[in-house]
């Protein structure tokens, strides 16, 4: 049996059904851990699904952050000091790493409270997560406000990248597996990954191919 909605029919779902629904529909999503800090060094951390890539040249991702009805401590920091870093979650701390979704007041530090380990990294303000294996900084470049829902979308310039060379393919691609990174479906489902293949460039009239990286 198909079940079949319209747009009616999704705004009368009851409100966290209609959130968990709506949230899986895009299928897997990265899942990552944004770490900040603010003028007074109170170190925020907080899990994130909508990180997104926006281009290569010059090296841009893109995080939606919710309506303000209740402190973002995430956004404030970010809007204060202009950095923050993106740390790569494993199955060794997806448990941690959820519980910094949890609302803690802003002079408490999600770190201590998750069980994980600031670590500061050359020039870059914000703190990373030691227990993270690839992990990077951005400058904030943009702030967008979405008046559609009133959502804000920040675009940030990555300017620090740390990863293990076992984690770095020959043609520059990331070996998400290598680094045990995992993804995540709706809320709150955490997935690890199985790799099922590399393909060449598509190109019209030719098929693509089975590559070895």
């Amino acid at each position: 049996m198909i079940k079949e909605f319209t747009s009616e029919d999704i705004e009368k779902l009851e409100k966290l059904y209609r959130a968990a629904f709506v949230n899986s529909l895009g299928g897997f999503k990265s899942v990552v851990l944004i770490g900040t800090t603010n003028s007074q060094k109170h170190e925020n951390l907080a899990v994130f699904s909508s990180l997104f890539h926006i281009g290569a040249n010059p090296a841009l991702c893109g995080i939606i952050v919710r309506p303000s009805e209740v402190p973002r401590h995430t956004l404030n920091n970010i809007l204060e000091l202009k950095q923050y870093t993106i740390n790569h979650i494993t199955d060794s701390f997806y448990v941690n790493a959820h519980q910094t979704s949890a609302r803690y007041d802003e002079n408490i530090s999600e770190f201590k409270e998750a069980k994980l380990t600031p670590e500061y990294i050359d020039s870059i303000t914000a703190p990373f997560v030691k227990e993270s294996k690839i992990k990077f900084a951005c400058q904030l470049e943009q702030k967008i406000d979405l008046e559609i829902n009133g959502t804000i979308l920040l675009i940030g310039k990555i300017i620090y990248v740390s990863i293990p060379d076992n984690c770095l393919m020959t043609d520059g691609s990331v070996n998400l597996e290598a680094a045990k990174t995992i993804t995540v479906s709706g809320l709150n489902s955490y997935h690890t990954t199985k790799k099922i293949g590399s393909l060449s460039y598509a190109k019209p009239a030719t098929w693509p191919k089975e590559i070895n990286l």
